[in-house]
Order: structure tokens, then sequence, then C-alpha cells
């Protein structure tokens, strides 16, 4: 079971955009990477492609490594590592390793 999915709020804990938070758009490549709304941001030169379409510099997100996201803990209010339990249905639940509580 992947620790971080789509849509979960994530905190960044290294590079330029250290200590922010974001939610997850996307995870890539088995995932190794993820998308994160509004951060690691990237300028890219865009051509005007049709007569009524701009063309310029545009901010566009780029993927940033799992392993410098942590999932933000909605009870705690910080970061935190993430547990796995098996419940007793069959199903798994991802919770908070320092207030135990359900993500």
């Amino acid at each position: 079971m992947q620790k971080i999915k789509k849509n979960d709020i994530v905190q960044i804990i290294k590079g330029k955009d250290k200590g922010k938070q974001g939610k997850v758009i996307n995870v890539i490549e088995d995932g190794a990477r993820a998308l994160v709304e509004g951060l690691n941001l990237a300028k890219k030169h865009k051509r005007q492609s049709r007569q009524d379409q701009k063309g310029g510099i545009v901010s566009i997100e780029m993927p940033v490594s799992i392993s410098n996201l942590m999932l933000f803990c909605k009870h705690c209010s910080k970061p935190s590592r993430i547990g796995v339990m098996i419940l007793k249905d069959g199903t798994k639940s991802r919770f908070c390793k320092s207030c135990k509580g359900a993500l």
C-alpha cells in the first residue's frame, strides 16, 4: 500500500519549498514521485500555438520525490509518519504514528 496517495495533504520536508503544504495531484512512476499543487514550480517557455492563444513564460509544477514529502495529520496539525493497519474485515487503513488518529 502506498503511503502517499492522490488528494492527500502533504508537507515538503526538504528542498527549496521546505515547510510548504499542498495537495497531491498525481503520483508518478510506481510511487517514486508526486506532483504537488502549487509547489516545486519551474518556468516553461510556451509558444503561441494559435492566433487566440498567448505565448510567454508560465510556471508549472514539477514532480517531487516521495522521500521529500510527509503526510500532514489534521489531528495533531503537523507532518507525521504513517503506519498501515489491517482491520478485521481485511481492509487496510492508514494512521498517524504520533497521535494514532486515522487518516
